[in-house]
């Protein structure tokens, strides 16, 4: 079946509409507090100010291109494609598209009698196989790269999506305790660098391409989330070099502001703010305070609440890195996927953490609202 479909590039979504505004928003910013703070020349202001915004038109007229831009997909007459975390969220939706489009596809979940995976089996669709695989079993990885060997023979695989992946309960750093740090590296980091050395062989044998689900968030209460998809952004960098040399593409795609359910539920929810009490120290819960620590999960449905239910961007942007004859190394699907990281990495530290600030204005610890006795 040939696949001359095209698929959208899968850039920064909505965001090129809102990049000028907000660009134009923090020369303003700039402006004041070079010449207010800095007592700077007005006339050297002025022409900063000029420069952040032609800066901003420039990068909001690149970003619309790539959004808009639609190319021409591989044919993948015998490729296979292997996606982890296919349950729910990014990864189940992108098993549906792929097989849709013809694509043999083994799509890994964490449970497979669980409703995920009997919607997926409900398709009914000869492109589409369902395996029992959690990433962080190592006898589970070496049975699924097993039988994949057997099912592609000296084709080998095409890509390998690492999508799987957990969000912890959002709490100040001092307040996690070390095993949500361990079990985030161990699921957002090191499962994905165990499935890359299981299955690179294969790999390697159709010069196929990794897709690495990551982020480039850096935010208040998301400490151990953050860590260790920095630690995978970092991996799939390297890699991305080092494998060059077997002709084997290494993309990552950081999609941000997309409801899933690696949000959780209401249980999941009251489960991790019973967990979160029991652990913080003496010391800890006095200065932050009860009422402070108890309502850090609940931000886990504000985050929900806040977020798209259209997934679109995201799966075509991972099929755009799967299919396309010249993938991009980094997809940012979604509203600020590319602002926030553009800003963090080009913009003072001090003006960062005010822009971050202003826009999470969450809850302040008990030491910060009661009066020190004298």
């Amino acid at each position: 079946m040939e696949l001359r479909s095209r698929v959208q590039g899968g850039g920064a979504g909505g965001l090129w509409g809102l990049t000028p505004v907000l660009v134009i928003l923090a020369a303003c910013l700039c402006y004041f507090l070079l010449s207010g703070s800095l007592g700077a020349d007005v006339q050297v202001c002025s022409m900063t100010t000029v420069v952040l915004v032609v800066v901003g038109l420039v990068v909001a007229l690149v970003v619309m291109v790539r959004n808009f831009r639609r190319e021409e997909l591989l044919l993948l007459p015998q490729g296979a494609v292997l996606i982890t975390g296919c349950d729910s969220g990014f990864g189940h939706a992108l098993a549906l598209q792929l097989s849709d489009l013809g694509v043999k596809v083994f799509a890994g979940v964490l449970d497979v009698k669980g409703d995920g995976a009997e919607r997926l089996r409900g398709r009914r669709s000869e492109k589409l196989e369902v395996l029992q695989l959690d990433v962080t079993v190592r006898e589970q990885v070496e049975a699924a790269r097993s039988h994949i060997c057997d099912q592609v023979g000296r084709t080998g695989l095409w890509a390998l999506v690492n999508n799987a992946g957990i969000f912890p309960c959002p709490a100040d750093g001092e307040l996690l305790p070390l095993s949500a740090f361990r079990r985030c590296m161990e699921v957002n980091f090191l499962s994905s660098v165990q499935m890359c050395q299981s299955f690179l062989p294969l790999l390697r044998r159709s010069r196929g391409r990794i897709v690495n689900v990551s982020t480039d968030l850096h935010m208040p209460l998301m400490a151990a989330y953050s860590a260790s998809k920095a630690a995978l952004s970092m991996f799939s960098r390297v890699l991305r070099m080092e494998l060059s040399q077997w002709g084997v593409q290494v993309v990552m795609v950081q999609p941000m502001g997309f409801r899933t359910k690696l949000f959780g539920s209401r249980d999941y929810i009251n489960q991790q703010k019973a967990e979160l009490l029991a652990s913080v120290s003496s010391e800890a819960r006095e200065d932050y305070g009860t009422a402070y620590i108890s309502s850090l999960p609940d931000c886990l449905t504000t985050m929900s609440d806040d977020t798209s239910q259209d997934l679109s961007p995201v799966v075509d942007a991972m099929c755009h890195a799967l299919l396309s004859a010249n993938p991009r190394r980094l997809y940012t699907p979604g509203q600020m996927g590319f602002l926030l990281p553009f800003l963090y990495h080009h913009c003072p530290a001090a003006i960062f953490d005010y822009i971050i600030n202003f826009i999470i204005r969450y809850r302040e610890p008990r030491a910060f609202t009661v009066p020190e006795s004298n």
